[in-house]
């Protein structure tokens, strides 16, 4: 971030969070975080069909289908489909890339507004 003044780069942070709101809401959840956790975790390149997530979260089917749609909405995981058969896994160029401008900017934000002792200046 070049060096903006105070107004410019809190417009930015204001930017960032909005960006981020899907990804937010979308892995604040536990639920998610749990299906997540299953998607990272398998060792199956190809991804995870419904009824293995299912099985491993201890989740219903329908609950299992709900989260995973809020989590490809918001850009987190993808599917590929194989015939009828329906594929999720966390998807590398994620939108959780937002997340991490958004606490590089208010990084930046802090190092520039904020002296070490916690008291701004001016």
């Amino acid at each position: 971030m070049s060096q903006m003044n105070k107004q410019e780069q809190l417009n930015t942070i204001k930017k960032d969070f909005i960006n981020c709101q899907k990804v937010l809401l979308a892995i604040g959840d536990e639920t998610r975080q749990s299906i997540l956790f299953v998607l990272m975790g398998t060792d199956c390149q190809t991804g995870l069909r419904v009824g293995e997530i299912t099985e491993q979260t201890h989740l219903s089917r329908p609950a299992v289908s709900h989260h995973l749609k809020v989590l490809r909405e918001a850009g987190i995981i993808l599917m590929r489909k194989e015939g009828t058969k329906n594929f999720y896994y966390i998807n590398v160029r994620t939108e959780l890339g937002l997340l991490r401008t958004l606490v590089l900017d208010i990084d930046q934000f802090m190092q520039n507004f904020y002296s070490n002792d916690g008291i701004s200046e001016g």
